[in-house]
């Protein structure tokens, strides 16, 4: 599970892909609509992520881009089909710069301790790479928890 994950990560790094306003605006229309038809408030960032802070953390430093972080998720699809879970047990340890932009964006936005649910839009995650579990232009959700930054 982790190598699929490594290899996840690696593609969209590696990826590079552009979307017209108009598809933009699909993704976005389509967020608003899921968001909607939960009756659920969300925050938006310049570049159309979404999210929401459960839980700030703890310390007196946001984490950067620089760090690295030991982290848990559950990752998600609009529809409510979870494709991902990696618990406590095994979480991942990444710098928050080889992750995707979605998930850059939202960690530094929180603490050591803190917790996040965002949707990610695909010019912010896996764009139009397809894979096993996830593909091409899928909006996603997820549920992130910081257990340590160094």
């Amino acid at each position: 599970m982790r190598y699929i994950t490594l290899l996840l990560l690696t593609i969209v790094i590696s990826s590079c892909s552009t979307y017209s306003d108009q598809e933009l605006s699909a993704f976005d229309e389509k967020i608003k609509a899921h968001l909607d038809s939960l009756n659920k408030k969300m925050e938006k960032t310049e570049n159309g992520l979404y999210y929401a802070i459960k839980d700030t953390g703890h310390g007196s430093e946001f984490i950067s881009y620089k760090d690295q972080v030991t982290f848990t998720y559950k990752g998600s699809f609009l529809n409510g089909n979870t494709f991902q879970v990696i618990g406590k047990e095994d979480p991942l340890v990444y710098k928050v710069k080889q992750l995707i932009v979605g998930w850059q964006d939202a960690l530094m936005m929180i603490k050591e301790g803190g917790k996040i649910e965002i949707i990610i839009p695909p010019q912010l995650g896996y764009a139009t790479q397809k894979t096993d579990i996830i593909p091409a232009n899928s909006i996603l959700k997820y549920e992130l928890e910081v257990l340590k930054v160094e």
